[in-house]
């Protein structure tokens, strides 16, 4: 387990215990971890307990209490300790790292670009209500997608009657207007349902209903079209948070470096083209009962990979697509910085090797998770750029 797992792992604790109220205060970005000091105990230590004790209003040593018990047991890690006025500190399993890299690499192979869905919201039925604007009609449709990937039966419903550019940003209303007061309330549109309320539909009276209100885009979905096209309309409404305003202007068509949205595309290109190859020089990936060879340099996209579905799981529970948007840049950050520091493809003269099947693996797993992801912000995923 790299520092890095170690910190995911950590943050997934901090998480559980908000998510079960067993801990009243806010989820930090990141858990810094250390190696333990000359004396210490443990191979890493973290002060996360000493952070969260004042929002959640208790002593130190129980919130790293509350902590222990969420960590113990978990992959990679062999013992937690509490010491001094709260601080946790972690011995590792050193058997356990391989074997978690290989799980990670696994899943996203066995699940493609489904990775990462859940079943959190299992048999709930949700309405998703927008108002008559562009953003928020492109916000409230990736809303739901997410919903859809935690398991909720959702319907998404228009205040106004929909802008038909709407379905060239992909955005399928099932209804528009009001809730229905009552019997003979409903109101027909063309080519989208009337807002019925069935008995037993995602819609029935009782149904929670989802607002989304973005910030407006000041634009139609006419001229974004024309200016952007439907991808990077789409990627400039979704990628800032829906309290902020969405710059929607030409930097979103640029291929550059600047442009996160061609970053991200162009690592899941690369990707593709990494599998191309591969299969053209005979390199194939580890087979289920081999282990994943990862090192440093694979670290940090390693643990990109592993909290995927939290991620999901947090945009969805949110409504915040933006979450998704921001953690697909940082796995395509993460995975040109692998693919500079450890090629999966032999260079020179090279002979294809263990190392190469392996990063290959990765590789591989990154690209499926780039392109579940786009798809869930309703962003295609071009093989070549």
């Amino acid at each position: 387990m790299t520092p890095v797992d170690l910190s995911t792992t950590v943050l997934h604790a901090v998480r559980r215990a908000v998510g079960e109220d067993a801990l009243r205060a806010p989820v930090p970005a990141r858990v810094r971890v250390e190696r333990t000091r000359p004396g210490g105990r443990g191979d890493y230590a973290s002060a996360v307990a000493l952070q969260l004790a004042g929002p959640a209003a208790l002593p130190a040593r129980e919130v790293a209490e509350i902590l222990r018990d969420r960590l113990t047991g978990a992959p990679g890690i062999a013992g937690v300790e509490i010491t001094g006025p709260g601080f946790l500190n972690f011995t590792l399993d050193a058997s356990a790292g391989a074997a978690a890299h290989r799980d990670i690499v696994r899943r996203v192979r066995e699940e493609g670009e489904r990775y990462g869905y859940g079943d959190d919201l299992a048999g709930q039925r949700l309405g998703v209500v927008h108002a008559r604007e562009v953003r928020a009609a492109v916000t409230a449709d990736a809303v739901r997608r997410l919903l859809t990937a935690q398991g909720a039966v959702v319907r998404l419903s228009c205040e106004g009657e929909p802008d038909a550019d709407w379905a060239r940003l992909g955005v399928a209303t099932d209804a528009y207007g009001k809730p229905p007061a009552g019997p003979g309330a409903d109101r027909p549109a063309s080519g989208v349902a009337a807002y019925g309320r069935a008995a037993d539909g995602p819609d029935a009276p009782g149904t929670p209903l989802v607002p989304v209100r973005p910030v407006p885009a000041g634009d139609t979905a006419a001229t974004l079209l024309t200016r952007l096209g439907p991808d990077a309309a789409r990627w400039g409404l979704l990628r800032p948070a829906g309290h902020d305003h969405a710059p929607l202007g030409p930097e979103l068509i640029v291929q550059t470096e600047a442009n996160a949205l061609f970053r991200v595309r162009y690592a899941y290109a690369r990707t593709r083209a990494v599998v191309r190859e591969a299969g053209r020089l005979g390199v194939v990936v580890p087979g289920d009962g081999e282990d994943i060879d990862a090192t440093e340099a694979s670290a940090a996209l390693l643990a990109l990979l592993a909290d995927h579905p939290a991620v999901l799981a947090a945009a969805a529970r949110h409504r915040a697509p933006d979450r998704l948007a921001r953690h697909l840049e940082a796995v395509a950050g993460a995975f040109f910085d692998f693919h500079d520091a450890a090629p999966p493809l032999p260079v020179g003269d090279e002979k294809p090797s263990a190392a190469h099947r392996s990063r290959l693996a990765i590789a591989e797993a990154a690209g499926t998770v780039l392109a579940g992801g786009l798809s869930l912000l309703g962003v295609s995923a071009p093989e070549h750029l």
